[in-house]
């Protein structure tokens, strides 16, 4: 499933408190998804580890009850005793098959010895797949069968979404947009540390946003997405340096319009980021009016862009006439 298909199948599976197992590939964003989902419900997210994790440390310890001279089980401190959230077993085929099997009955009977999960919460686990040469262990059919399996995947236009309202760098969006598959390099057969994956690229806006020098920019970008995404993403960051002027173009002033597939990219995403950052009407207005005599499909993709990050144009008198230009392309 693709990002935004994931999140509406995963909310629904948590609202109806039916256990599911998200799978995907690293670095593509499963634990996000499920903890942004905990955030927008207002619920509370508990993260286990269960791969960090010994069979007794779930089921609890047990005590001497001197009135009855049983012994009971004292669950640990970080299961939830009351309200609402999710219980997040990340990394759950991860954790060695003795510590699979204590989760056994708290997966399906939503409860583990003396201890009972409340009724509010849901059980959610997620994982790499077995092909990706990550350290995990085949889940139990048993254990397997206990979820509903949903299995997510890498889509650019989900992720230029995603990062365009987190605000990550217009030269890291306007790259992927113009080379979708920078986005997602790994390869399981590969012996390679560094590849590029959502999660490198998030850091690689970290790394622009860092105070380290220009020269040493290159090795460690390259140290989160992979020499060869390093190089071409800093050339391609040397054509933004050649956009029209972005400031006259907010201005309704005359500018030039680029004809390299590169530039527009960049020019693209640079003006939904100025707009983004400061969406004042009269600016809006003037970039409608300036794309009316852009290439067609990217005078799209930016009101396509901003509306989607719910920018209001359809009262502005520019709009009109770019409507009148492109409504061919809307059909």
């Amino acid at each position: 499933m693709r990002t935004s298909e994931t999140i509406a199948t995963m909310s629904a599976m948590i609202g109806a408190k039916i256990p599911t197992f998200l799978w995907g590939p690293p670095g593509i964003g499963k634990s996000s998804i499920i903890k942004q989902i905990a955030r927008d419900e207002g619920i509370e997210c508990i993260d286990l580890r269960l791969s960090l994790m010994d069979p007794t440390d779930l089921k609890g310890i047990p005590f001497y009850e001197k009135d009855t001279h049983t012994a009971l089980w004292a669950p640990p401190s970080f299961l939830p005793r009351e309200g609402r959230g999710i219980l997040f077993l990340d990394e759950l085929n991860s954790a060695a098959p003795a510590v699979q099997a204590s989760a056994y009955q708290l997966i399906l009977d939503r409860r583990v010895g003396e201890y009972i999960l409340p009724d509010g919460w849901a059980i959610v686990a997620a994982g790499n797949r077995e092909g990706d040469r990550g350290v995990v262990y085949r889940l139990p059919s048993p254990l397997s069968n206990r979820f509903v399996h949903v299995e997510m995947e890498v889509n650019v236009q989900d992720w230029r979404e995603w990062a365009i309202k987190r605000g990550v760098d217009a030269r890291i969006v306007a790259y992927i947009g113009f080379k979708n598959d920078a986005l997602f390099t790994f390869d399981p057969t590969a012996n390679e540390r560094s590849f590029a994956t959502p999660r490198s690229w998030e850091a690689v806006h970290l790394i622009l946003q860092s105070t380290l020098a220009q020269p040493l920019l290159l090795d460690t970008i390259a140290g989160a997405v992979g020499k060869a995404n390093a190089v071409d993403f800093l050339g391609f960051c040397k054509v933004m340096n050649l956009l029209p002027d972005i400031d006259a173009i907010l201005r309704g002033e005359n500018a030039e319009y680029p004809s390299d597939i590169s530039a527009l990219y960049a020019l693209s995403s640079t003006l939904v980021g100025r707009i983004l950052s400061n969406p004042d009407e009269i600016k809006i207005d003037h970039l409608l009016r300036y794309t009316l005599n852009l290439q067609s499909e990217f005078a799209v993709m930016i009101v396509q862009d901003l509306q989607r990050q719910g920018i209001r144009m359809d009262h502005l008198s520019g709009y009109g006439e770019w409507v009148n230009a492109y409504a061919y392309l809307l059909c």
